[in-house]
């Protein structure tokens, strides 16, 4: 089973909007053992989508069209669709029920345009998830099939995953079980990480047990995923453990969670079982540290709070850094010890340094100061970090709480 991913969106083109979607919908893909050849982007013209949805079907099984099912009248997916299908657009009822109970529940009147979206090419299917106004569609064209997916991530991720795959694999008349799992891993780069598993790949690609891939995801650390396939649901998942067993063996406290779990959720999970609080000082992060924090549901029992101490007498006056250099170890400290005398946490911790453009205090752009305070004991830690100015401060972020989660692994 082949399948190719269409982008619709002039702004797409432009560089407008980067395409996370055709990523997204790749993977999932992968993961489903469908292959994917091609991926293509095309703008709003109905010529040239019609021409573009043509060759990806010649070329594969199915196309998966993210894009053009809104409102507005440059949403024309659904007309190049009836037209790839020699057929014409007519009004589904249901979707109108819908797309009305949506309105009604907001306590708003639906605009006339948004009955443009019930219009269905003839012969083609409504995906049954439809979280947002636009229905997603499945649209047989011979012994193929386009599915049509709205351009929101949220929506069209819910109709991915909730009806094409199946639907693909189905078609391909593929009954075992594929699934992957996810550990995340910081502390090491991507080279390094294949450099530590190239033999154990070896030995997977031999045995054909599982397979293992590489993706770097920025602030979200760099993620070693194991693939595995087999009969049942059972047999994969017995699989997986085994895999994930030896993987945390090799790679050892770099490893700092699995799948959904992120470097913050494992951080306040550590410090709820050992009933401690937390609080930060930030400078150069600007409350990036406690925005990721604060993102996970039920923070509020350990999180006690931040300071954003980003000018410098704010060091001073509010936390008790004393007078001096504030792109400093010593600073990251007193930052840290101030933070939890002023917002009564157990555990403090601060950053301070240089995001850039320029240097500071004859600092380089890219040093970071990180201060962890945990009871009496105080420590820093001088790191220099590579990137702009948003990759420094998510850097510094991730680092901090990696510190964080290290010290607390060892109490």
């Amino acid at each position: 089973m082949r399948a190719e991913v269409v982008a619709v969106g002039t702004e797409l083109l432009l560089g407008q909007i980067v395409d996370t979607n055709s990523s997204w919908i790749g993977e999932q893909l992968a993961l489903a053992g469908i292959d994917v050849h091609y991926q293509s982007k095309v703008g709003d013209n109905h010529a040239r989508m019609v021409d573009v949805l043509q060759v990806a079907l010649d070329r594969n099984d199915a196309v998966i069209v993210c894009g053009g099912l809104g409102p507005t009248q440059d949403d024309i997916t659904r007309e190049a669709l009836a037209e790839l299908m020699g057929v014409d657009l007519v009004t589904d009822a249901v979707v109108v029920e819908r797309i009305q109970a949506m309105f009604g529940s907001r306590g708003r009147d639906m605009p006339a345009n948004n009955l443009r979206q019930a219009e269905v090419p003839e012969g083609a299917t409504v995906i049954t998830q439809q979280p947002g106004t636009a229905p997603g569609l499945v649209c047989p064209v011979g012994d193929k099939v386009v599915y049509a997916v709205p351009g929101v991530p949220y929506e069209m991720q819910e109709m991915v995953s909730g009806t094409i795959i199946g639907d693909l694999r189905a078609r391909a008349g593929d009954t075992a079980c594929i699934r992957s799992r996810t550990l995340r891993t910081w502390g090491q780069s991507e080279s390094g990480l294949a450099e530590l598993l190239a033999d154990r790949i070896d030995e997977l690609d031999r045995s054909g047990a599982a397979t293992i891939a590489f993706l770097a995801s920025g602030i979200e650390g760099l993620k070693v995923r194991i693939t595995a396939k087999g009969a049942t649901d059972a047999e994969v998942d017995a699989v997986l453990a085994a895999e994930e067993h030896v993987l945390r063996r090799m790679l050892g406290e770099i490893v700092f969670g699995a799948d959904d779990e992120t470097m913050e959720s494992v951080v306040l999970d550590l410090l709820r079982d050992r009933r401690l609080t937390l609080a930060v000082a930030e400078s150069v992060t600007g409350g990036l540290i406690a925005s990721r924090l604060t993102d996970i549901a039920g923070a509020s029992d350990v999180f006690r709070g931040g300071v954003v101490s980003y000018a410098s007498d704010v060091k001073f006056d509010v936390l008790g850094v004393p007078e001096g250099p504030v792109v400093s170890s010593s600073a990251a400290e007193a930052m840290a010890v101030g933070v939890c005398r002023v917002l009564g946490a157990d555990v403090g911790l601060a950053v301070t340094g240089v995001a850039g453009p320029d240097e500071q205090e004859g600092q380089p752009v890219g040093t970071v100061h990180l201060g962890l305070a945990v009871g009496g004991d105080v420590s820093s830690l001088q790191l220099r970090l590579p990137g702009d100015r948003p990759r420094i401060r998510q850097f510094a972020t991730i680092t901090l709480l990696d510190l964080l989660r290290r010290r607390l692994l060892e109490t």
